[in-house]
This record gives C-alpha cells, sequence and structure tokens, in this order.
C-alpha cells in the first residue's frame, strides 16, 4: 500500500492494529495532545461505543472530555457546531451513519456554512464519525452508505478510509482541520478486510501492510489519493471496503489494474485520478452505495470531462442496488469481486 504520511512524526514506534483500535488512538493522540479536544456520542463514555472505537477514552480523560449524549442526531451535531464556534474541537460520533439524517440540517446549513456567512470570524472545525455501510446483517437501517448526500454540500469535507494506517492518520487530520468532516467508517473492516464472498475476514489485520501503525502522532493529507495497486490497462477508482474488492477482483482476473483509493472524497484527489486514466485509458469506478445519484455519478463526469480523448473504452460502474439495503441478502446486494472482474473484462474487451 501507498501510505504517504506527514514526516513530523513523534515517535517512531509501530504497533499492529486493526481499524477500530488506528481509531481509538487517533483519538486518544489528539485527546491528550489538544485539550481543546473533546469526543461525544450516544454510548461512547463508559460503554466505548457500539463498535468500542472509543473504549477506555473516558477512563483516562474524564467524564468532561469524553461523554455520552442523549439519543437526538440533531443535538449532538448542534452542540458540535457551537462547541467549533468558540474554539473547541469536538469529535462527535453518530452511532450509525443511518441516523444521521435527522442531524443532516446542522450539518448542511449550519456546520458547512458558518465560516462563509461570519465572513470568516466563526468557523466549524468538528469532525462527525459515523460507521457506514453493510457487514453485519443490519439491514436497511443499519447499513447505509450516504457519502454523496454530503460531497455536493459546499464547505463539507467527506473521508473514508480503508484501512488502519490511513484510518488513524486521516483522523488525526480531520481533528486539526479548521473545516468540518465527516469521517465515515465502513464497518465492514473494522476487524479485517474481507473478500465479499464470505462473511470473514480474508486477510487479518495483522497480516495486512497498512495495519503497521505508528503509535504516536502522524497525519495522512485529507485531499489526497493513494493508489493502492500499480497498474497499466484499467484504473479502479474506488474507496473505503470496496478497495479490497477491487484488489481481489484484479487479482482473479489477472487484468493489470490500477486500484486508487480515493481516501478523501471531497475535496478530491482529481490530479492523482487524471493522470491514473490518461495511462491506462479505461476506467471503472466501484462503491458500495446505490447507483442512482451515487458519488459514481460525479466521477464518471469528471472523467468523461478531463479524459474524454484517452478513453479507449465507455466507464463502467459497479455499486449496490438501487434499493433498500436487504436484511438476508447481504451478498447479492453487496458489489463483490465476480460483478467487479466481470466489469473489468468488458472494459478490456471493447
Amino acid at each position: 500500500m501507498n501510505m504517504p504520511h506527514d514526516p513530523a512524526v513523534t515517535q517512531t514506534r509501530t504497533a499492529i492494529m486493526t481499524m477500530v483500535q488506528a481509531i481509538r488512538s487517533a483519538m486518544d493522540v489528539m485527546l491528550e495532545r489538544d485539550p481543546d479536544v473533546v469526543a461525544f456520542g450516544e454510548d461512547i463514555g463508559y460503554f466505548g461505543g457500539v463498535f468500542r472505537c472509543t473504549e477506555g477514552l473516558q477512563a483516562k480523560y474524564g467524564r468532561s472530555r469524553v461523554f455520552d449524549t442523549p439519543i437526538s442526531e440533531s443535538g449532538i451535531v448542534g452542540v458540535a457546531v457551537g462547541m467549533g464556534a468558540y474554539g473547541l474541537r469536538p469529535v462527535a460520533e453518530i452511532q450509525f451513519a443511518d441516523y444521521v439524517y435527522p442531524a443532516y440540517d446542522q450539518l448542511a446549513s449550519e456546520a458547512a456554512r458558518l465560516r462563509h456567512r461570519s465572513a470568516g470570524d466563526f468557523s466549524a472545525p468538528i469532525t462527525v464519525r459515523m460507521p457506514c455501510g453493510g457487514g453485519i446483517y443490519g439491514g436497511q437501517t443499519h447499513s447505509q452508505s450516504p457519502e454523496a448526500i454530503f460531497t455536493q454540500v459546499c464547505g463539507l469535507r467527506t473521508v473514508m478510509p480503508s484501512n488502519p494506517y490511513d484510518a488513524k492518520g486521516l483522523l488525526i487530520s480531520a481533528i486539526e482541520n479548521d473545516d468540518p468532516v465527516i469521517f465515515l467508517e465502513p464497518k465492514r473492516l473494522y476487524n479485517g478486510p474481507f473478500d465479499g464472498h464470505h462473511q470473514r475476514p480474508v486477510t487479518p489485520w495483522a497480516q495486512h501492510p497498512a495495519s503497521v501503525v505508528p503509535e504516536g502522532y502522524y497525519r495522512v493529507p485529507l485531499d489526497s489519493a493513494a493508489i493502492v495497486r500499480p497498474g497499466r490497462e484499467v484504473t479502479v477508482l474506488t474507496y473505503g471496503t470496496t478497495v479490497h474488492v477491487a484488489l481481489a477482483a484484479a487479482a482473479e482476473t489477472q487484468i493489470d489494474a490500477e486500484v486508487i483509493d480515493l481516501r478523501s472524497l471531497w475535496p478530491l484527489d482529481l490530479e492523482t485520478l487524471v493522470n491514473s486514466v490518461h495511462k491506462t485509458g479505461r476506467c471503472v469506478v466501484l462503491h458500495e452505495a446505490t447507483l442512482t445519484c451515487g458519488f459514481g455519478a460525479e466521477l464518471v463526469a469528471l472523467m468523461q470531462e478531463h479524459c474524454f480523448h484517452a478513453l479507449e473504452a465507455p466507464i463502467e460502474r459497479v455499486t449496490g442496488w438501487d434499493t433498500p439495503y436487504p436484511h438476508a441478502q447481504e451478498w447479492a446486494y453487496f458489489p463483490g469481486p465476480a460483478r467487479v472482474g466481470a466489469a473489468l473484462v468488458r472494459v478490456m474487451e471493447v
């Protein structure tokens, strides 16, 4: 994995971490480093969060800096905006991304606009963490991937890591950023990547190169994509869980695919994407969210706009279906290696 990071790493000690542990480590580092950082959300205090991403942080930093909130997503984000406007750096957790809709007005109308409508007098340096996507048989109200509703809001940054190293470095960068950041965490990857065929890790994080994580402070730039598999025949643009699906599909088809992990959905590292498609002449866009108006539609439009004369085949999209996420048929809904491999073959046959 290509893992660029800020050279100012405070220590060289590393540890093998899952994504859960890396996210917890990032918050631990920032709570210790900056007294203005606070963390809060439903059950994140004593309980440590439904996925244990905040386990032990309240005991270490106290109830004034890591605390539980009522079941009110609009209240959680509204309080975060107010805290940010008055100098704190709140990290708010929405227990599942599916629950964010009551808070959408606070994000789109308040957090995203505050710096602009106050002519820079106030800002909302808030980070809103939320688990997203399928992988736990959560059904239609615990498995959504709503990233597209954030990427089209001017003033919001939207981030989704695919591995522990990036998760920690991106989260630290998000907390330090003066813009509001939506930090989406693919729950399927919390304890290891999956192959898309089975509900079990295909590669434990202990055997994954991006599981080696510095224990101290480091940053991954918020607006940088990563080329996780170099190739010359076709470019796959993806992020989050489906990075691992793309890698599996490329291996199974033996097509020389260049797999790019967006990491930051918006702002987008357009230069890396355009350079790759100019090199390969072919492109497949892959994500777990629904097809219609999914973020992949924006990626297709951008590649068509910037790479038209380099394209040798129509751009393919492989996504979830335009239905609510099914409870019992997760693996029929999820875009696995077979569907991605078929798309790779199609673009190579043109």
